[in-house]
């Protein structure tokens, strides 16, 4: 098959790109070339999605059997891609989030939920992350004339993770001694592969599908605790963790998901479904996803690679906390429990 892939030098798109070119595909990546290197083997055209002339040179006298569209997350900017594509293109598939559905994570989410109300054609002021990807969604839905496949996937981690929450974990591990470990250890995860989603959004695009899947690994395969087991057999490491209370944390200022990368803070009724989102659609459709364990191996394999002092800890936002703060909560909780 001809594939074109919008993105496709960073951490999902890569793993498509990858993906694609093993199963004998012609791809074609389009990007502005900043967020990574280029996969060798694939096609590079160059080019800004959100100027209307790269995307009339992108498509002219062109044409593939589908587009993964894995960068889209302005819905105005989306739609322009959809329009664009269509007519050179058979499906579009594009790369959504479960935050794009209505009320998630507060009440559960299912594949027939529709999403956040957000227009087809909303700028990038016009909403947070998940309501931006509902609009995403609709633009794609409402502007390509073709097969739309939407994927919404979970909580994301691999190898060339550029959120870099695994990595900062890995990293933070490797260095030893007592580490903060937050919250609840026998908190339930629930974690997907990114190589895994990229196996899935190609098979479905390769058939033409127009359907809707919540993609992530099953409800419960990890918990924190198993989690950060893993980084420190992974690692070698000598880490011995100290497990502080949630609630602890917040009152040391503790921030949630960022600092303190998947932790979601105190149980609540507004993240009560973050780690429970329902896969028997989209593993009906085929969908198969790797253990924890090799997830983070893997990471780990990549991770090793590259120095220290030259890791970077997230792309649009910096994941970790700093060490001194994290010395000063551990002298806090040791103090408190004495």
């Amino acid at each position: 098959m001809k594939l074109l892939i919008i993105g496709g030098s960073g951490f999902l798109g890569r793993a498509v790109v990858v993906e694609a070119l093993a199963r004998g595909h012609e791809v074609t990546t389009f990007n502005r070339g900043r967020s990574g290197a280029d996969v060798p083997g694939a096609e590079v055209v160059r080019g800004d999605r959100e100027v209307r002339a790269d995307l009339d040179r992108l498509v002219a006298g062109r044409s593939w059997d589908a587009v993964v569209d894995t960068s889209g997350y302005t819905p105005r900017v989306v739609g322009e891609s959809a329009r664009a594509l269509s007519g050179h293109a058979g499906t579009y598939a594009f790369v959504s989030s479960v935050s794009a559905i209505d009320g998630f994570p507060g009440e559960p989410a299912t594949e027939d939920t529709p999403g956040w109300a957000c227009a087809p054609d909303a700028g990038p002021d016009d909403g947070d992350y998940g309501v931006l990807k509902a609009g995403c969604e609709r633009a794609v839905q409402q502007g390509f004339d073709g097969n739309a496949l939407i994927v919404r996937p979970g909580l994301i981690l691999g190898p060339h993770e550029n959120v870099a929450r695994l990595p900062w974990w890995l990293s933070r591990i490797a260095r030893g001694g007592r580490v903060l470990a937050p919250g609840d250890p026998a908190t339930p995860m629930q974690l997907v592969d990114a190589r895994d989603v990229a196996i899935f959004t190609l098979d479905h695009a390769e058939r033409g599908t127009s359907d809707t899947f919540l993609v992530t690994g099953p409800a419960g395969n990890t918990t924190y605790g198993e989690w950060l087991g893993l980084c420190k057999e992974s690692t070698g490491s000598d880490a011995e963790f100290v497990w502080v209370d949630s609630g602890f944390l917040l009152e040391q200022g503790a921030g949630a998901f960022v600092e303190l990368p998947l932790w979601g803070g105190p149980p609540s009724a507004e993240v009560g479904n973050f780690w429970s989102v329902p896969t028997a659609r989209a593993e009906a459709a085929g969908l198969s996803t790797r253990p924890v364990a090799e997830i983070v191996r893997d990471t780990w394999a990549w991770l090793r690679e590259i120095p220290e002092e030259e890791r970077v800890y997230g792309v649009k936002t910096t994941h970790g906390m700093a060490p001194e703060k994290e010395a000063a909560i551990l002298a806090a909780w040791a103090a408190r429990s004495e």
